[in-house]
């Protein structure tokens, strides 16, 4: 999509001590990394990495935005869509760029999978999309590929959540 769009591209990656990670985007072919790293991120709640990623959004103005549709991808996408004002097509089985227009062209079933449909989003940016698991080949790996990384500064007010997380009926540590 990137190649043709003559665009880079670049990974988000939001946690605490993520290692390696950022240089296993790259390798992987991203060609920038933004690493979100605090402590306040450790454990997954879709409210605070909602907000850093519609931050990002904000400052770095990317024309597409796309993420996987397993359960994390399923509850942060949507708030991050809603936070940015955009749409969000969910599920898709098949990407592609229009040649005339440079849009996002985003497949999809419908009416229960007896239906493919492509949806554009022609006025509204980024154009967001989740895409299922193993549509697209895992890219080989090129460990001698170089990218840069960036590293986000996390405000605390942005980790506000709503949600309290419990484990094995005892608060997790914060």
């Amino acid at each position: 999509l990137a190649d043709a769009l003559g665009v880079s591209v670049a990974a988000v990656l939001i946690g605490e001590n993520l290692g390696g990670a950022a240089a296993q985007a790259i390798a992987a072919g991203a060609d920038r990394v933004h690493l979100a790293e605090h402590p306040g991120l450790r454990v997954f709640l879709d409210e605070p990495q909602a907000a850093v990623v519609a931050d990002l959004i904000r400052s770095e103005q990317p024309e597409i935005v796309l993420g996987g549709a397993t359960a994390r991808g399923r509850a942060l996408l949507p708030r991050v869509a809603v936070l940015v004002r955009t749409g969000l097509t969910a599920d898709c089985t098949r990407l592609a760029i229009d040649p005339d227009s440079g849009r996002l062209l985003q497949t999809r079933p419908a009416f229960g999978g007896n239906l493919l449909a492509t949806i554009v989003c022609e006025e509204r940016r980024p154009q967001m999309a989740t895409v299922r698991p193993g549509v697209f080949p895992v890219p080989v790996a090129d460990p001698g590929r170089r990218g840069a990384v960036r590293r986000v500064d996390v405000s605390p007010a942005r980790l506000a959540s709503g949600v309290e997380w419990l484990v094995a009926g005892c608060r997790e540590p914060r």
